[in-house]
C-alpha cells in the first residue's frame, strides 16, 4: 500500500467533521472540542480556529456571515463566532436524556438546513437521534432510536439523504420531502460486514463515499449500492471524510487514535487521496434572515 499524503503535523484523538470550504479545510477534534484548519505545509501543524468547553462535532459555515458557523456541539446545536469569542445556544434537546449524550457528526444540506445526530457517550443502544435546524432557527428532531448516527449526506438537489447508524453497520437511504424537509421511509443501502460506517459524503456521480471505522479503508458506492471503489488507508480508524481541494480532487480523510491501545504514526492522521470524480464544496447553513447575526435562541423550544 502506498502511503497517502499527511496534512499537518498532528495526531487526532477523534479527527471527524472534515468540510472544504472557502477555499480551505477544517474539522473537529470531537472530544477536545477544537475546530481547526489545516496549515499550508505538511509538517507544521494545525491552526486552531476555536475551542469550545464541550465536545464539538462537526460545523458548517453560515452564509453571508464570513468566519462564522453553526455547529454539532455539546448537547444540541449553536452558533459560532470565533473572532468575538461567543457561542449562542438554539437548542440543547439532549439536555435531560436519561444518559449522558453529546453530539456528532452534522451537515448542511443543499437548502440551507443544518442536520446533525446525537449518540450517547456510552453508545446505548437507540438513544441517539437525528436534529434539524431549519432556516428559521427551530430545532426539530426528526429522527430516533439511532445507536451512533453518523453523516447525514445528501444528494444534489437535497432530495436524497445517506445515513450511517455506525453502531450497527448500516447506512439507510431516505426520500427528503421537497417543500416539508421531512425525511420519508427508509430504506437499506448498504450493510457492512467489516468496519463501521462512518463519515459520509456525496461527489457530482451522486456516489456515497464513507469511512469505515476499523477497516483502515474509505468505500466509494455507486447509488444502486454496490461497491465501486475502496481506498486503503494506514489508519486504522478513519473516521470522517470530503472532497475537496481546488479541483474538488482530493479526498481528505480525518482518523482516530481513541481506543488503540498500541497506536500506529499515522493513527490520527489527516490523509489526502487523489480521486477522479470530484465533490462540491461543503454547503452553508443558510438562515431566513440573512442580516441576523445569529440563528434566534430556541433552546427553550425542546
Amino acid at each position: 500500500m502506498t502511503t497517502p499524503p499527511v496534512l499537518g503535523s498532528d495526531r487526532l484523538e477523534l479527527g471527524e467533521g472534515i468540510r472544504w470550504t472557502d477555499g480551505r479545510t477544517v474539522l473537529t477534534d470531537i472530544l477536545t472540542g477544537r475546530l481547526l484548519a489545516l496549515p499550508d505545509g505538511p509538517d507544521e501543524p494545525l491552526e486552531q480556529i476555536t475551542q469550545l468547553p464541550c465536545p464539538l462535532g462537526a460545523v458548517a459555515p453560515v452564509e453571508g456571515r464570513p468566519g462564522h458557523w453553526i455547529a454539532a456541539a455539546g448537547t444540541g446545536i449553536c452558533h459560532i463566532d470565533p473572532a468575538g469569542g461567543r457561542v449562542d445556544w438554539i437548542g440543547r434537546p439532549e439536555d435531560d436524556s436519561r444518559v449522558p449524550m453529546r453530539m456528532n457528526d452534522g451537515v448542511a444540506d443543499p437548502h440551507g438546513r443544518f442536520w446533525a445526530g446525537s449518540m450517547a457517550y456510552e453508545a446505548t443502544e437507540n438513544a441517539g437521534s437525528l436534529y434539524r435546524l431549519d432556516r428559521d432557527g427551530h430545532v426539530t428532531r426528526v429522527l430516533q432510536d439511532i445507536t451512533i448516527p453518523n453523516g447525514p449526506a445528501f444528494n444534489a438537489d437535497g432530495t436524497v439523504m445517506y445515513l450511517a447508524d455506525s453502531a450497527r453497520g448500516v447506512i439507510r437511504r431516505y426520500p427528503v420531502d421537497p417543500v416539508t424537509s421531512d425525511p420519508g421511509a427508509p430504506e437499506p443501502f448498504v450493510a457492512l460486514t467489516s468496519g463501521s460506517p462512518d463519515g459520509m459524503t456525496t461527489d457530482i456521480e451522486g456516489c456515497l463515499w464513507t469511512a469505515v471505522w476499523g477497516a483502515g479503508q474509505v468505500h466509494r458506492y455507486r447509488p444502486d449500492g454496490s461497491l465501486d471503489r475502496v481506498v486503503e488507508l494506514p489508519a486504522g480508524q478513519p473516521a470522517g471524510l470530503c472532497l475537496g481541494g481546488p479541483d474538488g480532487r482530493t479526498l481528505l480523510v480525518t482518523s482516530a487514535r481513541i481506543g488503540l491501545p498500541d497506536p500506529g504514526p499515522l493513527d490520527g492522521a489527516v490523509l489526502a487521496v487523489r480521486v477522479d470524480v470530484p465533490g462540491t464544496p461543503a454547503a452553508p447553513y443558510r438562515p431566513a434572515n440573512s442580516s441576523a447575526s445569529a440563528p434566534p435562541d430556541r433552546a427553550d423550544t425542546l
